[in-house]
């Protein structure tokens, strides 16, 4: 999904899919090295939430230790690395979060997102570690995709109203990276503005959403119940309601 928009920005860059294999420490390093680039986004990453906490070994090894291969090869050609990370690093005990703040997961896609910030950081200096929320867009599962399908086949669609974030649309996201090439090596929170819940993204995409609590929709990993990422570093984008009324037209 994001993959598709960052070729959009950057469409010089040399484009993999799923090779070479991240979790391949001789692979990645051998492409790396090859290409030589002054640039690498990672837009590599295992999502499923819920699917981390079964296959932890693969979560760690993909959104985790897959990243100090990166960022090792990253080094040693002197490559600026971009790397996204999530809003689900923090427990969600506090209403906000800004870039300073000491993360806290609370369950496996967290950890293992961690665990990839961590080893860029220890493992190079000139970074971008971007972490963001809620993605939707053109290419790929999302949350407004499943929404529609469920429409069309439920009366109702519960959605959990105490789990609050915001949404970012990847084709914004891609175009925003562009910026935070030419910022400072850190980690910034980029998504679009305005904070919602679950059933009020929901409520914006389908007329048949109705509101439940998380104790209602139970599932495997925990969500934190704040997860609101705060920009302290550059400029903001765009409201997501109009990010999402910009990707709905398009798909009209």
């Amino acid at each position: 999904m994001l993959g598709y928009d960052l070729q959009n920005v950057f469409p010089d860059a040399v484009a993999q899919g799923r090779s070479p294999n991240i979790t391949d420490e001789a692979a990645i390093s051998t492409f790396i090295l090859k290409q030589d680039p002054d640039l690498v986004i990672n837009a590599a990453a295992y999502t499923d939430v819920d699917g981390c906490e079964d296959n932890r070994e693969i979560a760690f090894k993909v959104n985790g230790e897959a990243l100090e291969y990166i960022a090792k090869a990253c080094d040693k050609t002197g490559a600026v690395l971009v790397h996204y990370s999530t809003d689900y690093v923090f427990n969600g005990s506090r209403e906000e979060y800004v870039e300073s703040d000491t993360p806290s997961p609370i369950n496996a896609y967290g950890e293992s997102k961690l665990l990839g910030e961590k080893n860029i950081i220890n493992c190079m200096d000139d970074y971008r570690i971007i972490r963001t929320s809620w993605l939707f867009g053109t290419h790929g599962n999302n949350f407004v995709k499943t929404m529609f399908t469920l429409s069309k086949n439920m009366d109702t669609v519960k959605v959990v109203n105490d789990q609050f974030g915001k949404p970012t649309y990847t084709k914004d996201l891609a175009q925003k990276t562009n910026d935070i090439t030419g910022l400072a090596s850190g980690i910034y929170h980029i998504t679009n503005e305005g904070v919602c819940s679950w059933y009020e993204f929901a409520a914006a995409i389908i007329d048949n959403a109705v509101p439940c609590s998380s104790d209602e929709f139970v599932r495997k990993a925990k969500r934190p119940e704040y997860s609101v990422l705060v920009n302290t570093k550059t400029t903001q984008m765009r409201h997501w309601e109009s990010a999402l009324n910009e990707y709905l037209n398009t798909k009209r």
